[in-house]
């Protein structure tokens, strides 16, 4: 059994969020909402999946949060002839000397931004599967672990779809959180263009590798007590029992809820979880792992709007 949380391990973990937070944000103008996204993700050792339409800074954003935690980043621009050994790597033949070594593929970096990950055909987005599931990949029977920690940031055009490939199903849920960038408001808008009017900002590290892997480590000893457990198990339970949704939420991404509200308790500067965490949580990591009905499946809202449906039909009983 993990020991419990100290006050000054809290402390620090907020401290240090904190910081990472406002580093972003002095180069992103964009909501604060989607940091914490991010930032819980990444605390969860889960991935994140970012949908919205061209020029709302969706790579912007990813480079920046990437950087700034001081950790080794790489991008891979997904297109229709992308290989797997692209992204993985492979062994290359020496002509001086005749014999193959390793060349390593983007894959080996602790934060890995798969640009328009829809853009690859499927046997391309499956050579993700292993890494992102395992943490590592094998080529050509041999096995390389990935550095630690290790986070995927894909983005995808939720409304273009000419010459796209849906990602399947199996691959959607390996993404913890789904994080859905609209147009910013003409507040965030002006400030955007203050910002980035002659020469755009750039962010410092304010983290680093060992100190992302000591602040995951602090996630997974928040406390979460039974009750919250079962909360979490009765809102997953419910969409599988909607007669809107063909396939509900799985128990992995149960799973994926109950990890990820220990991270965002953690980046609230708390020990410990409450319903609240599950609740505005909720929507990010369970709405894009639903399978809907036909006649529902064209909706981007309909996915959300279940969720939110779902949150309020299912009340937390016990204590908070």
């Amino acid at each position: 059994m993990q020991a419990a949380l100290k006050e000054n391990e809290v402390a620090f973990a907020h401290g240090a969020l904190t910081a990472l937070r406002a580093e972003v944000a002095r180069v992103i103008a964009g909501p604060a909402a989607t940091v914490d996204l991010l930032a819980t993700a990444l605390l969860a050792q889960g991935h994140v999946l970012l949908e919205g339409v061209p020029g709302v800074a969706k790579t912007t954003m990813v480079k920046t949060f990437a950087h700034s935690l001081g950790c080794t980043s790489r991008r891979i621009q997904f297109t229709a002839d992308l290989l797997p050994s692209d992204i993985t790597g492979t062994y290359v033949l020496s002509p001086r000397d005749g014999t193959f070594s390793f060349r390593a593929g983007p894959i080996f970096a602790h934060v890995v931004l798969a640009d328009e990950i829809n853009r690859a055909p499927a046997k391309t987005q499956a050579a993700l599967l292993e890494a992102m599931q395992e943490k590592q990949v094998t080529i050509d029977g041999e096995r390389f672990v990935l550095a630690s920690p290790f986070f995927v940031l894909a983005t995808q055009n939720p409304i273009d779809f000419e010459g796209t490939y849906p990602l399947p199903e199996a691959q959607i849920d390996r993404f913890m959180i789904r994080i859905r960038m609209g147009y910013p408001t003409p507040e965030e808008e002006l400030r955007m263009l203050k910002l980035h009017g002659s020469v755009a900002p750039t962010s410092a590290s304010v983290l680093s590798p060992e100190r992302v892997f000591e602040l995951q480590s602090m996630a997974s000893r928040v406390h979460i007590e039974e009750s919250l457990l079962g909360y979490a198990i009765a809102l997953t339970t419910a969409t599988r029992r909607d007669p809107r949704v063909v396939l509900g939420v799985s128990p992995r991404g149960t799973l994926a809820m109950v990890h990820a509200a220990k991270a965002h308790a953690l980046l609230r500067g708390r020990a410990f979880v409450t319903p609240d965490d599950i609740r505005e949580l909720a929507p990010s990591v369970l709405a894009h792992r639903m399978v809907l009905a036909g006649e529902h499946e064209g909706s981007l809202d309909a996915r959300d709007n279940i969720v939110r449906d779902v949150l309020k039909k299912v009340s937390y009983r016990g204590t908070a």
